[in-house]
């Protein structure tokens, strides 16, 4: 393989990338047209390809920022719910004692009535 390599660079001369090499055989022109849009392609996929990974960067930056936010808005709900939930069980706890009086209350009138 290393061979074949040294055989081509020995075969074909220095060329400038942005002259067309002389014309030796009526393929020379067409070739290097073609390796020059090739070549311009593949510079403009680098192109793209930076243009993703700066994309893609930005994209996991904005997916982290929203992690974040869910977990604070998670958090606070959370916190919430145990302040209702407090409440509810200090709701009930009074209602629980108004109606354990109430049911002494009528404890006492029935047992009062049945003495009489």
């Amino acid at each position: 393989m290393e061979s074949s390599k040294q055989a081509i660079a020995v075969a074909s001369p220095a060329v400038d990338d942005d002259q067309p090499p002389p014309l030796d055989s009526p393929f020379s022109s067409l070739i290097f047209d073609f390796s020059q849009q090739i070549q311009e392609g593949m510079e403009d996929l680098l192109k793209m390809t930076n243009e993703i990974d700066v994309h893609s960067a930005e994209i996991a930056e904005d997916v982290e920022k929203c992690k974040e936010a869910a977990l604070q808005r998670k958090k606070a709900i959370e916190e919430e719910t145990a302040c209702f939930q407090n409440a509810a069980y200090a709701v009930l706890d009074v209602l629980s004692i108004e109606c354990g009086k109430q049911d002494q209350m009528l404890l006492l009138e029935s047992e009062t009535h049945h003495e009489l």
